[in-house]
Parts: structure tokens; C-alpha cells; sequence
């Protein structure tokens, strides 16, 4: 009876991880982040690189959250390891914007349709300051 519910057990573990893993490189893919972030680059000879690099990227990091991983490292490795984060968000929601053309809708709704500039340093630095508060608030009680 144990090995038929653990049987089961990894049949909808490897269902779900499909379903999450499928959505997620369809993502991507709809996104055309990489294709983009290569034309912008001018590193079209490395695309595979890059398709190498968020493939070990979500592998190594999904192994990594249902192990309890101790590294046993400085904690000065947080801040590079926060920065790659950080890019990858940051280059996520900039190519779901760009596809959705949402800043100059944006600007042409709220009357800022010639200084969309401002519009984009004003987003840019309330996420900056809205994440050093939740840091140094929430996070360093």
C-alpha cells in the first residue's frame, strides 16, 4: 500500500512539475526574450548560451528548493546571487511590457505621452526604493 501511494505521489509530482515547467518555457517563449535580448546585444552567435543558461538556471534552482540546501558560504555571495535575480526579473517584466506595449499606453492615458522618460525613472525608482524598504524593514528585524 506505501509503495502504490508513493507511486502516486511521484506520478503527480512529475504531472504538476510538467504543467508548471511547459507554462513556464511557453513563457518565455511567447515573450521571445531570448531572440530579443540577442538582437539588443548584438550576441546572436551565443543564443544557445543563453538557452543553456535559463535551462541549468531553472533546473539547478528548482532541485535546489525541495532539497534543504546548506551552501555553508559568505553571505557576500547574496549579492550576487540577488543581482542575477534581480536582472532576470527585471528583464522578464521589460519584455512582458515591451510585447504589451504597456508604457506608451500608459503615457497617452495619464497625459505624459512626450515625457515617457520620466514616466519610466519615476516606475524605476519606486521599485528601487520600494525593495531597499521592504529589505531593510521586513527583512533585517
Amino acid at each position: 500500500m506505501i509503495i502504490v501511494n508513493s507511486f502516486i505521489l511521484i506520478i503527480i509530482g512529475l504531472a504538476g512539475g510538467l504543467v508548471v515547467g511547459s507554462g513556464y518555457v511557453a513563457f518565455i517563449s511567447v515573450l521571445g526574450i531570448i531572440p530579443r535580448l540577442t538582437q539588443l546585444t548584438k550576441t546572436y552567435k551565443y543564443i544557445h548560451v543563453y538557452e543553456l543558461a535559463i535551462i541549468l538556471g531553472t533546473v539547478i534552482s528548482g532541485w535546489m528548493s525541495l532539497r534543504d540546501t546548506i551552501l555553508f558560504q559568505s553571505e557576500y555571495w547574496l549579492i550576487p546571487i540577488g543581482l542575477f535575480c534581480g536582472v532576470f526579473i527585471g528583464m522578464l517584466a521589460a519584455a512582458l511590457t515591451e510585447v504589451l506595449n504597456v508604457f506608451p499606453i500608459l503615457a497617452k492615458r495619464i497625459g505624459f505621452g512626450d515625457r515617457i522618460v520620466m514616466l519610466l525613472m519615476a516606475i524605476v525608482f519606486g521599485k528601487i526604493i520600494g525593495s531597499l524598504f521592504h529589505w531593510i524593514y521586513f527583512v533585517n528585524l
